[in-house]
């Protein structure tokens, strides 16, 4: 298991989507999980200054069983919002994407109801042991 403490910015984004990757990498995951996880990061984070009102969060990977899982908890209350996005909108599509590209996908508040926590999950591998992709394969 890995996590950060991490102050979001923009420019860092690349360093910490980086960062997972190497550890997929050292796992020995499949190109189609570090790619979700790669986009997952990017999406979380970012949803993080979009929406949470602050920079600062916790960035957990961990390995499960014969899952990658990886969460951002904040520190703000409000849950995402979940819809199909309109063909010509210009947001919405991120989570939207990470929920059909990842095998598991989800959030709640932490327990105290202080924050909150969004994350997805990549199955290593299918049940016939070939590599998995997620739904959209």
């Amino acid at each position: 298991m890995y996590g950060w403490a991490v102050d979001v910015r923009a420019s860092d984004l690349a360093q910490r989507r980086r960062a997972v990757v190497d550890i997929l990498q050292l796992w020995e995951a499949p190109d189609s999980v570090v790619e979700t996880a790669r986009l997952g990061v990017s999406e979380l984070l970012t949803n993080v200054l979009a929406h949470s009102g602050r920079a600062d969060c916790y960035l957990l990977v961990a390995r499960v069983g014969g899952l990658v899982v990886v969460q951002v908890f904040d520190a703000s209350p409000s849950l995402p919002v979940l819809r199909e996005p309109a063909s010509d909108g210009t947001c919405g599509r991120g989570l939207w994407l990470l929920r059909e590209m990842a095998d598991d996908f989800g959030y709640a508040r932490t327990w105290l109801g202080v924050g909150k926590v969004v994350w997805f999950a990549c199955a290593l591998a299918s049940l016939d042991g070939s590599a998995s992709c997620g739904r959209t394969c």
